[in-house]
This record gives C-alpha cells, structure tokens and sequence, in this order.
C-alpha cells in the first residue's frame, strides 16, 4: 500500500475563505499526469482510497478531493455557495497548487458532472475522463430516489448502527467486502460532542435554493434541485462541447445512467470507452480489481 498525504488549501467564496481537503498518494515525478478524484453528491474522498492505492502503485500520482461540505472540508454558512460554478473552482485550485498543464480525472456521479463540464470549457485542463455512472441526462426517477436521502442527517448511536443504515442506502454500490464497508462506514461518519455519530456532510445543503429554472437550480443548487421536480435534467449541450477521450463505467443495475443515454452519447462523442459493473447499480465503488485493472490500462492508452 503506498503512503498517502493529507493536505488542505483554501478556496474563496463571497463569504470568505474556507478549507478544502485532498489526500495525495503516489510521486510527484510520475511520467503520466496527474489523476484527480471527485467523489458523489453525499460522499467523500475517502471512497478512493482503494483506487489511488492501486493507481499510485502503477506510477500514478493521485489526489481525491472532499468537495466543500463533505468529509473534512468546511461547512458553509451560506448554503447558496454549494454550486456547480464553487466546486469547479476549488477543483481548479487544486490543479493550479499541483502544478500540472494537464490531469486525468475520475468523477463519480456528481463528480462525473463537475469533470464533464470542465472537460467542455475552452483550454481545458482535462486530458481524460472517467465518468463513473453518470451522463449527459438525469432520469427524474432516480432523482426522487436519491432525493429521500440527501441531506438528510441521521444520528447513530454506534459504528454498526451507521454502516446498517449505509448498507440500505447505498446497497446498489456494489460492495461484496464486510472490510469494505466497515472502511466506508468509518469514513462517513463523525463523533459528536453527546458520543452519537453523524455523517460528514453538511445538512444545510438541502436547504440551497434561488433559480425558478430548473437546469439553473441544478447546476448552481444541485441538492435543492432534487426536490419538487418533473423533468430529466438534460445537460446534452454540455456534453457536446467535450473534445477529451472518455471512459463511461456503468453499474449494469443503474436507474441514473440508462443504456439508450449511453447510446445517445456515442452520437455526439466518437472516443468513448463503456464499462459495465455486473453487480451494481449507482454507483459502482470501483474498489474491484478489475474495474481498477481496465481503469488503469484506458488511462495509460495513447
């Protein structure tokens, strides 16, 4: 297992400056680029420790960032600062702080998001794109899915308690270790004050809101935007804009990432490499060695 680093910076929002955690594995000399991960909607950076471990071992330099409000990164006090444009600019900081023309990244659903939309602005940084069962389209279905949990802040009253509950909702992950999941259950949760246990996600950011338009309120309040809708969420112009290479990794059992959408993206983007997961739905955790495996040789193409 190789050695990783903990560091922070500060990113910048009207009110103020706040913390932004990633962990660091693998050198700094390595001949690829480097490889940033984004984790999902409510997750953290510690869902990567199993993939950068094994990247960094190929000579992969790998950083997995805790976007703001998850994990150990700060908790705004504004709720309206949790939106697409933030995350991309805190993501763009860290690029800047690694000191890199070019990256790889790994997003998973949300992450896949905030990765897509870079991909597709002018000089991107992107070199190439893992997107981890997410596309272009959103199903309302799995939104209101997804919307029963979401900023939701339950309290446990033990580690087994919590890793129950993260067993029911995020069965569809794919996970067949006990190891496994005691790692994400012990990653997800902190200790209050009383001795209870709490997820590491900010539960004010169910509460962000400002745009009647949906696709706005999605892009800018993504958590808010789960609430009351009617639609799919249809991002197709983004999508179209992305030159890099692209890998899409589908949970075979997703209601979020539907084949016909992966069909449609095919039609837009030639260079695009389809990976199912057999025993998942949304997300895959990617902690198999085979998924890892065909991550690592794509990414090593040319």
């Amino acid at each position: 297992m190789t050695i990783s680093k903990e560091h922070y910076f500060s990113g910048f929002t009207g009110e103020g400056f706040h913390e932004v955690h990633y962990t660091e594995w693998g050198n700094a000399s390595s001949p690829f680029p480097p490889i940033i991960c984004i984790h999902g909607l409510a997750r953290n950076r510690r869902d990567f420790t199993a993939l950068a471990n094994f990247l960094s071992e190929h000579e992969r330099h790998v950083f997995s960032i805790d976007i703001a409000g998850r994990g150990d990164s700060t908790w705004f006090k504004n709720s309206k600062y949790y939106n697409f444009n933030q995350y991309m600019s805190d993501v763009n900081t860290l690029i800047a702080r690694i000191d890199c023309e070019k990256v790889d990244l790994i997003g998973t659903s949300m992450g896949g998001l905030i990765g897509m939309m870079m991909a597709a602005l002018p000089r991107s940084p992107i070199n190439r794109l893992v997107m981890n069962d997410v596309g272009p389209q959103v199903p309302v279905k799995a939104l209101w899915r997804l919307s029963k949990y979401i900023g939701k802040c339950p309290v446990f009253k033990d580690h087994g308690e919590a890793k129950a509950y993260f067993k029911t909702i995020y069965a569809d992950f794919g996970i067949d270790r006990e190891e496994d999941w005691d790692s994400l259950t012990a990653s997800s949760i902190k200790q209050r004050a009383d001795n209870q246990y709490i997820m590491k996600m900010d539960p004010e950011i169910k509460n962000a809101k400002h745009f009647t338009d949906f696709i706005k309120e999605f892009f800018h309040h993504p958590h808010r935007a789960l609430e009351g809708i009617l639609f799919d969420v249809d991002m197709w112009c983004v999508w179209e804009k992305v030159r890099c290479p692209v890998m899409v990794i589908r949970g075979h059992h997703s209601d979020l990432l539907l084949p016909e959408h992966i069909r449609k993206m095919k039609r837009y983007h030639q260079d695009i490499q389809l990976v199912t997961v057999e025993n998942a739905g949304h997300a895959p955790a990617l902690m198999n060695l085979r998924e890892q495996q065909i991550i690592l040789d794509w990414l090593e193409e040319f």
